[in-house]
């Protein structure tokens, strides 16, 4: 096979595995929390697939180091071994490590490194085998030589399973000079006593020639549970004298542990390159062309046969036309929908391994897992969430000692809930904590000058300070938290994607925050602003109301104009000024002021006047033109004409800086 197919392959390998380790990392969780035996099978025959294909697609050191978490796996399914905690942090670990060998396959890195050796150390002497004659080096040496002997012995269905095990046999012999030995102490006495579907048979065989132990093993992975297979080195090749050391099993523990906290992180918002769709959408998708393709035939008959007589029959393939284009809008958007599961799935283990390291109990709850949403929006959330549930158990939870001094059960819930509402969907993190602590927030917020007093200021401003960049009321900086770095990431972040952040929070009872999000990116509900000759689109989520003021409504003060909307003073953003375009309006008694929210911040977005509400294409201005401070996108409109897309956060952010400047 060549090399471009077998690296398609092997991606496709990739994500399959990938998605094992999702299983055997939540099944891990679930025996964590008591779950029944039949676990332990589901994670074997993930581990098992993962080794078969890492020997098959070309990472005989992945399939190596499979196959010793799956030999301690075999042993704990056959009843050998207990499951016990160790057991289980330990493969957790394998789980981090093997995604840090994927990864490290898709960058093209050498699989192989300190804390795969440490962590198969460990593996090996969870079993009681140790590593004989100086540890890492001395196995590594094993794992090559000039001669081996291999007793390999069928289990009698083997053949029933469709494996030959001469064919077995000759793919040995493509290794090196081979000499099989036939075994025959399993055969029947008599003839009446042979069954001819079973095999009977077992050899010893010696293979001669510089052959690698994965490549042998390799040979047999996928009968591995139909045979009994001893492979031995009878001369080991000699390994060069300045070998490198290898950290020791113990440090390469702490650093899978740093790698696996690291990895939660990165993987929530990490972004596939493929997406899973049903039979049933493409076969929708397919029956709507078919529909289109009916109707466009229908339409083609009025070329060169049109009068007026038949205006009635154009308006209804004019209709049906219109009907399926939006119909194919709808499944095509479709497709691109995934449930929010992938995200929310990642979490437990994230959930648990802070607690444990905080002292704290916490019962993670998912809600809504099968709530779809568009997978670049998915992609993007789990940044956001992470720091939002590191900020629950950190700040939120108490320890056991003060839920029970505060009338709580020691046991605080962690609670992760997605819905649809609307054109929106709303993701929540609850908690049952200690809520949002006003005074602190307060004081912290008075300190670094942000406020003289908090008399006067209501809940929902003061926890509207958290969002500060570097504000933090921890006490001791540690790697959770302390920094002041977070929860204004959140804020923008979710901005970006165009969407909001709100809190609830009672002190003593709990918090809640709240992220609305678009369903999708790819096309957005928008309002169509007039700019002189220009065309913009505002985004429907963006805009809290629109008005037209008196001449004598906006001020100008230091660094740009105010006007007072219900109650408070908003900065006006001339759109005209903003894009250095011409405009045909610059009284403000003759255009229209559009109240937009981004960034936190209410604005007023001064425009010509609003031709209509629309549903917009969005176009990555980027990849066909550059980045435009200030524009998310553009949009082709109906008369074939360009609108660029407001970035309303943007804009903000742009008109903050020049008034700095």
């Amino acid at each position: 096979m060549s090399k471009a197919g077998l690296a398609q392959f092997q991606q496709v390998f990739i994500e399959e595995s990938l998605e094992g380790l999702d299983t055997m990392e939540s099944s891990l969780l679930a025996l964590d929390d008591g779950g029944d035996g039949e676990l332990v099978h589901t994670i074997f025959r993930a581990a098992h697939s993962i080794k078969g294909g890492a020997a098959t697609f070309g990472f005989p050191e992945m399939s190596s180091f499979t196959h010793e978490a799956e030999s301690l796996l075999d042993e704990v399914r056959s009843g050998k071994r207990a499951i016990d905690g160790s057991i289980i942090e330990l493969l957790l670990r394998t789980v981090d490590c093997l995604r840090g060998m994927f990864a490290r396959a898709q960058a093209g890195e050498p699989l192989h490194d300190a804390v795969a050796e440490g962590l198969r150390n460990e593996l090996a002497a969870a079993m009681g085998r140790g590593v004989a004659g100086g540890g890492v080096q001395a196995r590594r040496a094993e794992d090559q030589a000039d001669a081996w002997t291999i007793r390999f012995r069928p289990h009698p269905g083997m053949l029933a399973s469709g494996n030959d095990p001469l064919r077995l046999i000759r793919e040995l012999a493509g290794l090196g000079e081979l000499v099989a030995t036939p075994e025959f102490d399993r055969l029947p006495a008599t003839l009446a006593g042979l069954e001819p579907s079973e095999c009977h048979l077992g050899w010893t065989i010696t293979l001669n020639g510089p052959v690698k132990r994965a490549d042998i093993a390799a040979v047999f992975d996928w009968v591995e549970d139909e045979c009994d297979l001893d492979i031995e080195a009878k001369h080991v090749l000699a390994k060069p004298a300045d070998a490198p050391a290898v950290a020791a099993p113990v440090a390469a523990a702490a650093n899978v542990a740093d790698a696996g906290a690291a990895r939660v992180q990165r993987e929530v918002g990490a972004e596939s390159s493929s997406v899973r769709v049903s039979i049933d959408k493409i076969d929708g998708l397919i029956n709507l062309v078919g529909e289109l393709v009916i109707t466009q035939s229908m339409l083609d008959t009025f070329r060169g046969n049109y009068d007026a007589s038949r205006i009635a029959l154009l308006e209804h393939g004019l209709a049906q036309l219109a009907r399926h284009t939006r119909e194919l809008q709808e499944t095509v958007m479709g497709i691109r929908m995934l449930p929010i599961a992938s995200v929310f799935n990642r979490f437990p283990r994230m959930v648990r391994d802070i607690s444990q390291k905080l002292g704290k109990q916490v019962k993670l709850e998912l809600v809504g897992e099968q709530t779809e949403l568009d997978k670049t929006v998915l992609e993007k959330i789990g940044d956001p969430m992470v720091h939002l549930v590191r900020n629950a158990i950190d700040h939120g939870l108490e320890t056991p000692d003060k839920r029970r001094a505060a009338g709580k059960p020691d046991l605080g819930t962690l609670k992760l809930a997605a819905s649809h509402r609307g054109g929106n969907i709303v993701v929540e993190v609850s908690d049952d904590g200690a809520g949002l602590n006003r005074d602190a927030i307060v004081a912290k917020a008075v300190q670094r000058g942000l406020l003289d007093s908090g008399e006067g200021l209501s809940d929902e401003a003061v926890a509207d300070l958290i969002f500060q960049p570097g504000f933090s009321t921890a006490a001791v900086t540690t790697d959770l938290s302390g920094r002041g770095v977070g929860m204004d990431v959140v804020r923008r972040n979710v901005a970006d994607l165009g969407g909001t952040v709100t809190i609830r929070s009672s002190q003593g009872k709990g918090s809640v925050f709240t992220i609305t999000l678009p369903l999708t990116l790819a096309i957005i509900d928008g309002l169509t602003a007039a700019v002189g000759e220009e065309r913009y689109i505002v985004p429907l989520v963006s805009i809290v109301e629109s008005v037209q003021l008196k001449a004598d409504a906006v001020r100008g003060v230091a660094g740009g104009e105010l006007f007072r909307f219900r109650g408070e003073y908003l900065p006006v953003i001339r759109l005209h000024d903003a894009f250095g375009c011409d405009t045909a309006v610059r009284a403000i008694d003759q255009g229209l002021m559009v109240v937009v929210e981004g960034d936190g911040s209410r604005v007023g977005l001064f425009v010509d006047g609003l031709i209509g509400q629309q549903q917009a294409v969005v176009k990555s201005l980027e990849a066909n033109y550059r980045r435009v401070q200030g524009v998310s996108g553009a949009t082709i409109l109906a008369d074939g004409s360009v609108a660029l897309i407001v970035d309303i956060a943007g804009l903000v952010r742009l008109q903050s800086r020049r008034k700095a400047a």
